[in-house]
């Protein structure tokens, strides 16, 4: 079998923690590496975390709106997919 090398930039810190906990299992670093990367290669789970994304100034405000709109129950209840005559019943009652 002819190996490939993989080539990727991650923290010097995470590398040289990632090598101490693959020894103290008794792998290479290069075994987890080529775990993880068939598993995504043949589509199972992966778990990524990506950091929260701050609220814009924007979205804070459409957040106040809609919890103001939900205080004064203009707002939907919940229907059954199935119920269309009730969704139809409770737009045609809510027209302006």
């Amino acid at each position: 079998m002819k190996d490939a090398i993989v080539n990727f930039k991650t923290d010097p810190k995470l590398k040289v923690k990632a090598q101490i906990r693959a020894k103290k299992l008794g792998i290479s670093l290069s075994m987890v590496l080529n775990d993880s990367l068939r598993e995504f290669a043949e589509g199972k789970a992966i778990s990524i975390d990506f950091p929260a994304e701050p609220m814009t100034p924007r979205l804070e405000k459409l957040i106040k709106q809609v919890e103001v709109e939900i205080a004064r129950g203009e707002v939907s209840p919940a229907f059954d997919a199935d119920d269309i005559e009730g969704m139809k019943r409770w737009l045609e009652s809510n027209d302006d």
